[in-house]
C-alpha cells in the first residue's frame, strides 16, 4: 500500500491548537464537565451522518422528512422489497447528506458565539475549520453511496421494465390471436400477471404504433413518384 501523505500545515496546526486546548481545559476546575458535554454534543451532530439509521436531529422537521420520502417514492415508484430497500437508502442517505451544510454553519456558530469562556477553550475557530474538513469527507462519502445506490436501483428497474414489455408482447399477441379466433382469453393460463385491461392496452398502443410507422414511411421516406413523360 502507498504511504499516506504528510500532513499539511493546516493539519499540523490544527493538532497543536487541538492539544493546546485539551492542556487548557485540564487545568482549568469546572470546564472539563462543560468541555467533555460540547464534544459529546458534536460528536451526535457527526453521528448523524454516519449512523446505520436515519434519527432525526432535535431541530429537523418531521414533516419535512415525510414529504422527503415521500418525493422519492413518486419518482421512482420502486416495486418489490429489493427496489423499496434500495429508494430507502436513497431517501436516508440524501437526509443526511442535506444535513452537512447546517453542520457547518452550526460549527462555526459554536465557535464564534461561545456561550461561556469554559467553552471557548474547549471549541475554537480552529476546531470549526477541522471539524468541517471532517464533514466534507462524509459528504464525499455519501455522495458516491447515493450514486452507487442509484445506479444499483436503476439497472434492478432497466431489467425489470424490459422484462415487463417483453412479457406484454406476448400476452398482447395471445390476446389478439384468441379474438380473431372468437374465444375468451385469460392471461393466468399462461402465466401472466397482467389483467386483461392492461394487455388490451398495451396491444391498441402497438396497433397505433405500427400504423404510425407505416405513414411515417410513407410521409417522410417512400422516394417521390416521376412525373410523367410527355
Amino acid at each position: 500500500m502507498p504511504d499516506s501523505p504528510a500532513p499539511n500545515w493546516f493539519e499540523r496546526y490544527a493538532a497543536s491548537r487541538a492539544a493546546t486546548n485539551q492542556a487548557n481545559a485540564q487545568h482549568s476546575t469546572g470546564p472539563r464537565t462543560h468541555a467533555g458535554k460540547l464534544r459529546s454534543s458534536l460528536n451526535a451532530l457527526t453521528h448523524g451522518l454516519t449512523g446505520g439509521r436515519t434519527v432525526l436531529l432535535p431541530t429537523e422537521d418531521p414533516a419535512a422528512h415525510q414529504r422527503h420520502t415521500q418525493e422519492f417514492f413518486d419518482e421512482y415508484q420502486p416495486q418489490g422489497p429489493t427496489e423499496k430497500q434500495l429508494v430507502q437508502e436513497l431517501i436516508d442517505t440524501s437526509w443526511r447528506l442535506n444535513r452537512v451544510p447546517s453542520l457547518e454553519a452550526e460549527a462555526l456558530s459554536r465557535a464564534a458565539n461561545p456561550p461561556t469562556p469554559e467553552a471557548a477553550i474547549a471549541f475554537d475557530i480552529v476546531d470549526a475549520y477541522a471539524l468541517i474538513d471532517k464533514l466534507a469527507l462524509y459528504s464525499h462519502r455519501l455522495s458516491r453511496q447515493f450514486h452507487k445506490t442509484l445506479d444499483q436501483l436503476r439497472d434492478i428497474q432497466a431489467d425489470r421494465r424490459e422484462t415487463e414489455t417483453r412479457d406484454l408482447r406476448h400476452a398482447a399477441a395471445l390476446l389478439e390471436m384468441h379474438k380473431a379466433k372468437g374465444i375468451p382469453y385469460d392471461p393466468a393460463q399462461d402465466g401472466f400477471v397482467f389483467s386483461n385491461d392492461q394487455i388490451e392496452t398495451f396491444s391498441h398502443r402497438l396497433i397505433r404504433l405500427n400504423e404510425s410507422r407505416h405513414i411515417e414511411h410513407i410521409r417522410f421516406y417512400a422516394p417521390l413518384a416521376r412525373p410523367a413523360s410527355i
